[in-house]
């Protein structure tokens, strides 16, 4: 193995919900002070990366060079963050001395983080840099995850450094396409510990909640303390659609670049986030240094939970009204802007007062008028405006509770919902091209058209909640298996709004 003057290698570095390629360049000069330098807008951590690669040298026994060394990130005007660029650093170090063979070291992308002991630790946003190098028709070499088996990439697992001293066409290890194909059969399964049938005496909540999943409709409950609105909430991704497998890859790219386990997602369960009411706008949204997705990012194409909603920040709760319309967010920073998609069904819960009492016949309510909308009035308007079902959770029968009622279960509604879903599928099918836009398309009956514009007068509806109105109505009748609305979903889709309206 005899040593060049300089050497390049393929590596990467996250920005935002992407890799970005990275060329890492190697010098040696036997000029000059030993040591390291690196150009190229390094950060710390990157800088660190030289001690880290002495370390991981002298634990794998190879030499460092005497003279001095010089490392160039390009581009150079792209700042560089993160420990991902450790092991491309090293291996080109290790190629340039001649201490490993450099066949196939150019068809390969790095990406790794080293130990002091030589080892390959894994990095975050390990699915970001296997997709990018399945873009650019490289082979991604890492430390490995678990999850990848599920992405159409070729993956190499390097453990330690030493590996490599036989050279990258020798490694075992590689993951084999066919078995990866194998386990991206892997069908949709839900936890056993959630099941609808575990919750009494809610079925009426339960037909709401059924709704929702097969319109993606927002939803809202209210309802005093110990009603079941948590329970009720959690087990809504047991009924949901399986993720298709390019949602399984949009969900675990993003769970992947926020530091997230992935392992759940690549099994097909759709994603559930439940942020406590603390949490910060940059939590919740995204954002931080580096800019990471937040918790609507993490909950795409899943549910996003939030319990207790009049209890979050104001400011925090109105940051959420053009993720819902767009379904993505967009943060502009001094260094650029990134998009993070968030296509999440939002389930909510409130108490209606603060007491948690009003409506509740079991109890008294303490408290005033003026504080009841004061505290209702913290979700908002704008943001109510945008929820298309409101349902009244009251507290279950103790008998019911006690004794256990029999009600849906989470196959039960599953099944409602994959029929809604496939009826639906089947009536834009045949109305491509033939539908009208807004209302139009929703194919009312006259009657059923001429009832939603008295109700809308008498209650007060604005556009954007005559939209939704129709909406529902359209669900619920696509769960009836009807082609055109009547006046038993339009009255229905009325009740599940607000009480305010």
């Amino acid at each position: 193995m005899s040593s060049v003057e300089s050497f390049a290698v393929h590596g990467a570095i996250l920005r935002g919900a992407e890799a970005v390629p990275i060329t890492v360049e190697v010098s040696l000069s036997p000029q000059g002070l030993p040591g390291i330098s690196i150009s190229g807008r390094p950060d710390t951590s990157v800088s660190d990366s030289c001690h880290r690669i002495r370390g991981a040298f002298h634990s794998c026994g190879f030499e460092m060079p005497r003279g001095h060394v010089t490392f160039n990130l390009a581009p150079g005007e792209l700042p560089k963050t993160g420990t991902s660029l450790d092991l491309p650093m090293a291996v080109a170090l290790l190629a340039v001395m001649g201490q490993v063979p450099t066949k196939g070291i150019d068809g390969c992308l790095f990406a790794g983080e080293l130990s002091l002991n030589g080892e390959v630790n894994d990095i975050r946003g390990s699915v970001a840099y296997a997709l990018l190098a399945a873009r650019e028709g490289l082979t991604y070499v890492s430390c490995g995850s678990d999850s990848l088996w599920s992405i159409e990439a070729d993956v190499c697992h390097v453990p330690t450094l030493a590996a490599l001293r036989r050279g990258i066409s020798e490694l075992s290890g590689q993951l084999p396409l066919a078995h990866a194909h194998e386990q991206n059969k892997t069908t949709f399964a839900v936890s056993d510990d959630l099941d609808y049938a575990d919750v009494a005496d809610q079925e009426i909540a339960k037909r709401a909640f059924v709704i929702a999943a097969a319109g993606r409709h927002g939803l809202l409950m209210m309802g005093p303390p110990g009603a079941g609105k948590t329970m009720l909430a959690r087990r809504m991704p047991t009924i949901l659609e399986p993720l298709t497998p390019e949602e399984r890859v949009e969900s675990m790219l993003l769970h992947s670049v926020a530091g997230q386990n992935t392992a759940s997602v690549a099994q097909g369960m759709r994603p559930f986030r439940a942020p406590h009411h603390s949490v910060s706008m940059a939590g919740l949204i995204g954002g931080g240094r580096p800019v990471v997705p937040g918790e609507v990012s993490l909950a795409h194409h899943g549910v996003l939970f939030l319990d207790e909603l009049p209890e979050f920040q104001k400011n925090v709760l109105q940051a959420l009204r053009q993720p819902l319309e767009d379904r993505a967010v967009r943060l502009v920073r001094a260094e650029g802007s990134y998009v993070f998609p968030c296509d999440f069904l939002l389930v909510a819960a409130a108490n209606p007062c603060p007491c948690g009492h009003l409506g509740d016949p079991g109890h008294t309510c303490t408290c005033s008028e003026a504080r009841v909308r004061a505290y209702q009035g913290r979700i908002g308007g704008p943001l109510m405006d945008r929820i298309d079902v409101f349902i009244d959770v009251a507290r279950p029968a103790s008998r019911a509770v006690i004794r256990g009622s029999s009600g849906l279960s989470s196959a039960d509604m599953a099944a409602q919902v994959h029929e809604a879903t496939e009826f639906r599928s089947w009536r834009e099918a045949r109305e491509e091209g033939t539908a009208g836009k807004g209302i139009v398309a929703m194919n009312m009956e006259e009657r059923a058209r001429s009832v939603l514009e008295t109700l809308s007068e008498r209650k007060g509806f604005g556009g954007r909640g005559i939209a939704r109105v129709a909406s529902v109505a359209r669900t619920i009748a696509d769960m009836a298996g009807k082609e055109r609305v009547s006046v038993d979903e339009v009255i229905e889709a009325c009740s599940y709004r607000p009480r305010t309206e």
